[in-house]
């Protein structure tokens, strides 16, 4: 069957229609579909930012939440710093208000801010003065109302001053005095803000204090001078006396005396010398508690100095039977600085205190030098012995004024108590230090320790450790640390040192090998040494011995016998052995004192010598000390005798008391120096004072010189023959 055109054609068009429908219909759905997911995007951007909006405004809420937090812990640390500061403020106020010292503030502008009632009780008449009142006119009350006493300044000067003292940076402190009787110390200061704060220091009862300090303290002082004065007078009224004790008993003690006569003398002597040496201790304390001690420096030879003090206490030390020991460091400067007349008064105490605690064995004193220090040579001096020792309760004790070890009335040793007191205040003086080590029973060890300087006109000076020459020394002594130091420096000297303490070892060692010296001790215990110097004679004659004596006059037969090379004074100081052993080394040092020979009188005239001396025993004294030697003696009973007596006489040389009445001492002193030959001629005085500063006053009078009272024979033999003039003698009596 045959499809009519006109149906296909239709038929294709609304298949293509269709077509176009479907397409139509394609594209429409996925636009849709487009616009869909489009629209879901948004939806989900949308709920992202109402997501992000709520948690934002979440935030927002929580954030304002803690903020209304904060303000409320901020408001209540508010109140609480108010109510602190507050409380601050008043106990601020309270305690201004307690203060006894007057307290203020002014601001930039010079007005008061702030006042306690000490600062206004002042001004409790005057009712304007409070906080609001401006500085200036409270000065200006204070001047033109008279409450401060301004002196001899006017109220405008004075008020101007204050004014000025104001404006300075560093406001001055100042003192006001009230009427009333208040004295007070201002003091005022600038702070960093502009205000000013001013302290009033209540000042009265500090002043009043002074007053009665400044009153006590002269009223001490004129105690001390009137005790000083008096014991002045004391001692010097006691010595004069004295002089005449002791001066006799000395020149008795030179006549033919019976061993009892002897005893007596002997005894005066010894009593004589206890009671001056406790008067110069007593003198001593005295001007130390003054605050009166002077140290006098000067180059001084210690190990001769340490001797001299040994040598003087030699006699009682032999009448004990106590060995006296000296061990000085040969490495020590010979000259050292110091003030030796002290240090000797110190080792004269430490010595003679050992001395007396002793009753057998020995007194060792040793200078160790342990160092140098920035000025010099630090020094140990120790005072040894083997006394009855010191409990350790008491050792500390003993320094004290008065203070003995034995303070019983039947105690055996006698005494002031002041020896170690003098010794110690004498050693902190000198910038030293002393000490003490003792055992009951065993004996004590006092020591000190001082910073000596070195001479510089002699440094580097040390002790002279030569060859002797010597190859061999025999040592004789039954004492071990006398064999010990003497070996020591021997061997120094490179010799060859043996030892024997008894006779027969000696003997034996002199026959089996002859030594080139033989050193002996005059104390052997266990024979004669007159025997032993025999003995060793008739074994080794012409052996070179040198004995070591407590007493050289005992060993004058010995050298008149030739047993003896030479006899040294014990102990030894080791210069003195050099001399006897190297005879040419050249005359004695200039240290070393030697008595002056007898000088041979001249022909032309004698020795013309004036004496001034009110008191008729010093001047018998003096006499018979002279009376062996021909001179011409002439005496004066007061300074102006003595004036009148040179003008006649034309003495040589003066011996001028100090103390004598119309006209003392040095005023005749001064006389006689303005006299024709007077500027020249030797005056020596002769004092009981004993104060340093009036022997300073003595000495520039224009003295050369002065012996004090009790006067010795030794002493004064040795100044006559230091001032007499040249070309005349003091010869003995034919």
């Amino acid at each position: 069957m045959t499809i009519p055109r006109s149906f296909s054609d239709r038929l294709t068009r609304e298949r293509r229609a269709r077509l176009r429908a479907e397409r139509l219909y394609e594209q429409v759905q996925y636009e849709l579909r487009q616009a869909n997911e489009r629209l879901r995007e948004h939806a989900f951007c949308l709920s992202d930012q109402v997501i992000a909006q709520r948690e934002e405004l979440s935030a927002i809420r929580d954030h304002a939440e803690t903020l209304e937090g904060r303000n409320t812990q901020v408001a209540q640390d508010l109140q609480i710093a108010h109510d602190v500061a507050d409380l601050a403020s008043a106990r601020l106020r309270e305690a201004v208000e307690t203060l006894n010292d007057g307290f203020a503030v002014f601001d930039r502008d010079d007005k008061m801010i702030l006042a306690n009632r000490a600062y206004l009780g002042v001004f409790r008449d005057f009712p304007e003065v409070q906080p609001g009142i401006a500085y200036r006119r409270v000065i200006e009350i204070c001047a033109y109302e008279e409450l401060v006493e301004l002196g001899d300044q006017t109220p405008d000067t004075w008020v101007r001053a204050m004014q000025t003292r104001w404006a300075t940076p560093e406001i001055p402190p100042v003192e006001l005095h009230f009427r009333h009787g208040i004295s007070v110390r201002m003091a005022d200061r600038r702070v960093a803000n502009g205000d000013v704060v001013s302290l009033v220091h209540n000042i009265t009862d500090a002043l009043r204090y002074q007053r009665e300090l400044i009153e006590a303290q002269e009223k001490a002082e004129a105690a001390a001078e009137a005790k000083s004065a008096f014991l002045a007078n004391m001692s010097h009224e006691i010595r004069t006396p004295m002089n005449g004790v002791v001066g006799m008993a000395e020149l008795l003690s030179e006549t033919t005396l019976d061993p009892d006569q002897r005893a007596c003398v002997e005894t005066i002597c010894t009593s004589g010398s206890a009671l001056v040496q406790i008067i110069n201790d007593i003198l001593d304390f005295s001007k130390m508690e003054a605050g009166r001690t002077q140290l006098h420096l000067e180059p001084f030879d210690l190990e001769k100095l340490i001797h001299d003090v040994l040598r003087l206490l030699a006699p009682t030390a032999r009448a004990q039977g106590i060995e006296l020991i000296l061990d000085h460091d040969m490495f020590l400067p010979v000259s050292l600085v110091g003030d030796a007349v002290r240090l000797r008064q110190v080792l004269t105490n430490l010595v003679g205190n050992a001395l007396k605690f002793t009753e057998t064995g020995y007194v060792l004193v040793r200078a160790v030098g342990i160092g140098a220090s920035d000025s010099g040579h630090v020094v140990n001096l120790t005072v040894e012995d083997t006394g009855i020792g010191i409990a350790r309760q008491d050792q500390e004790l003993i320094f004290s004024a008065f203070s003995q070890v034995e303070q019983t009335a039947n105690r055996r040793f006698e005494g002031t108590g002041l020896g170690l007191a003098i010794t110690k205040r004498i050693v902190t003086d000198m910038g030293g230090k002393i000490w003490v080590e003792s055992e009951p029973g065993v004996g004590s060890c006092f020591g000190i320790s001082l910073d000596l300087p070195e001479d510089t006109r002699n440094p580097g000076g040390t002790q002279v450790m030569p060859d002797l020459g010597i190859g061999r020394a025999l040592v004789i002594s039954d004492h071990l640390i006398s064999r010990e130091i003497l070996s020591r420096r021997l061997s120094a000297c490179a010799v060859t040192v043996s030892t024997a303490t008894t006779r027969e070892v000696a003997l034996r060692s002199i026959s089996n090998t002859r030594p080139d010296l033989v050193l002996v001790d005059q104390d052997l215990s266990d024979t004669l040494v007159s025997d032993l110097l025999a003995a060793i004679h008739r074994t080794a004659p012409g052996l070179a011995v040198v004995m070591l004596c407590s007493d050289t006059a005992e060993a004058r037969e010995a050298l008149a016998d030739g047993m003896l090379r030479a006899a040294l004074p014990k102990p030894l100081l080791w210069r003195d052995l050099l001399r006897v052993l190297l005879p040419d080394q050249g005359p004695s040092p200039p240290d070393v004192p030697e008595t002056p020979p007898a000088m041979t009188p001249t022909p032309a005239r004698q020795l013309r010598v004036l004496y001034a001396e009110d008191n008729r025993t010093n001047r018998m004294v003096f006499a018979r000390m002279l009376a062996a030697f021909d001179l011409n003696l002439q005496f004066a009973e007061d300074g102006a005798q003595a004036v009148e007596a040179f003008a006649q006489f034309a003495p040589d040389i003066v011996f001028m008391d100090v103390s004598m009445p119309q006209m003392d001492g040095r005023e005749a002193t001064r006389r006689i120096r303005a006299l024709p030959g007077g500027e020249t001629v030797p005056i020596i005085a002769l004092t009981a004072h004993a104060l340093q500063d009036e022997i300073e006053r003595i000495m520039a009078a224009g003295m050369n010189a002065m012996l004090t009272k009790p006067l010795s024979k030794e002493e004064l033999l040795r100044v006559l023959h230091e001032h007499i003039p040249e070309g005349l003698a003091l010869p003995p009596k034919g």
